[in-house]
């Protein structure tokens, strides 16, 4: 087998957990082969170079091996090598995100859930009575 689509690589190698996603990424672009944007049925062949964007990282692959055929993570690592500028790009992202977390993250609560009002409730805060600037 010298070459095999680009979705079926994709899958095989572990990228994505099913060929459907692998597709749809591809179908919005984000996917290129040796620079050039493609579409699911382009195949991959050995020395080809893969680059895709995932959760805000750009990454590039070089194809060391085809297969359409989805198997362990160690045989499915065989089949790609990642570029030393991928590498230093990836361990700079992961470094930006655990120095600088996402906000939402640091959101504890929220607008209160039905459980949280009647707790409130619950606690002897009385709502009618609080100071009014009418009265």
């Amino acid at each position: 087998m010298e070459k095999v689509r680009i979705d079926k690589w994709l899958w095989a190698a572990r990228f994505y957990k099913t060929r459907t996603l692998a597709t749809e990424e591809i179908l919005k672009g984000r996917i290129s082969i040796n620079d050039q944007v493609v579409k699911p049925a382009r195949e991959v062949k050995v020395g080809d170079l893969v680059s895709f964007r995932r959760d805000g990282l750009t990454r590039s692959i070089e194809v060391l091996g085809v297969s359409d055929i989805r198997g362990p993570a160690p045989k499915a690592q065989l089949l790609y090598l990642e570029t030393p500028d991928s590498l230093k790009a990836k361990e700079a992202y992961s470094q930006q995100r655990r120095y600088a977390r996402e906000p939402a993250l640091s959101i504890e609560n929220g607008r209160p859930t039905k459980r949280d009002r009647r707790d409130i409730e619950q606690t002897g805060h009385d709502w009618n009575e609080r100071w009014s600037a009418s009265l």
